[in-house]
């Protein structure tokens, strides 16, 4: 007991003298000179932190460079893109060896007029889904006038055959609409393209939209006009007549061009974006629908390439190395 009692006395004698010796060494100058050199040996240390970060926001903006051609509204993300591509060039396969052959000798061979009255008998099937969005968008004259249309020409233009609505006697232009310029008219998003080997270009929203008008016709028609006996024949119809429609237009679009799929793509969103824009009240130049052919020449905004970040990694460890001597100075 009496060792511990002398330890325990010795270790408090020891213990002031600790605390005391850093007292007059924090009071010479000589030891507040230490702290300032202190901070001053980091400082090194901070500027291969500053040039390591200088390279990330060049790639940020770069990437905001992207970003600002994707604000454009007809501009629709593409991440299906290599499954498009080859979904493209399939059909593009079958379009060279049959579809295209066939709609041009049916073009030749069948006289214009019975071509004409296929033309508008398709076109009047579809003026009730015309009505039905025009009264969704609260267009009720636009609505009306497309009534009329509809009932000149399934009377007077014998089930349509004849467009007698557009005459001047009637002055009833056709117009086109369906549930996607809807969707599209108030605010939904295009959503992804995509390219399908049957339905051909098109988008989510598009897509939705089109079956929906598909589910109008029914309704209006009865179910007989689904049957195979009326589908099927006025279905191959349809494709050769558009397919003839719009030959001279996919020349221009797939003809000796570097991305015959990006001017289709871009083509596609351009038209689609400016039908929507004209149903909004916007001043659109060539806002023809997309079941007609442009009767004016074809003007792309861009042709949507892919960003390509190949070349992007080979300037970065260069512009790296040189910044250090660069950021020395800032310090």
């Amino acid at each position: 007991m009496g060792l511990l009692i002398l330890t325990t006395a010795t270790v408090l004698a020891v213990t002031p003298m600790a605390q005391v010796t850093p007292q007059p060494v924090e009071a010479t100058p000589t030891a507040t000179a230490a702290p300032q050199e202190t901070p001053a040996t980091p400082a090194p240390i901070e500027p291969p932190v500053v040039s390591q970060t200088t390279p990330a926001p060049a790639h940020t903006e770069d990437q905001g460079e992207v970003v600002v051609t994707g604000r454009d509204p007809s501009n629709a993300p593409d991440p299906l893109r290599s499954i498009n591509v080859t979904a493209f060039n399939a059909t593009q396969a079958v379009d060279d060896a049959l579809v295209g052959p066939i709609s041009m000798a049916y073009k030749r061979t069948v006289p214009s007029p019975f071509r004409s009255g296929v033309h508008n008998v398709l076109y009047n099937l579809r003026e009730p889904v015309v009505f039905v969005n025009f009264v969704l968008q609260h267009k009720i004259g636009k609505a009306a006038e497309t009534v009329a249309r509809f009932a000149i020409n399934s009377t007077i233009g014998v089930l349509g055959i004849f467009d007698m609505a557009k005459r001047k006697t009637f002055k009833l232009p056709r117009r086109s609409n369906g549930f996607a310029n809807t969707l599209g008219f108030y605010g939904v998003p295009s959503g992804p393209f995509m390219f399908l080997p049957i339905v051909g270009p098109t988008t989510v929203r598009d897509l939705v939209g089109g079956t929906l008008d598909r589910l109008i016709l029914p309704i209006a028609f009865g179910k007989r006009i689904t049957k195979p006996q009326f589908a099927i024949p006025f279905g191959v119809l349809g494709v050769l007549d558009h397919r003839a429609e719009f030959d001279e237009t996919l020349h221009t679009l797939h003809d000796n061009v570097p991305d015959p799929y990006a001017n289709t793509r871009a083509f596609y969103l351009q038209r689609r974006q400016a039908e929507i824009d004209h149903l909004r009240g916007k001043a659109i130049s060539n806002s023809s629908p997309m079941s007609e052919a442009p009767t004016g020449p074809i003007r792309l905004k861009s042709k949507y390439p892919t960003p390509p970040v190949a070349p992007a990694p080979a300037p970065v460890p260069q512009e790296t190395a040189p910044g250090d001597p660069v950021t020395a100075p800032r310090n």
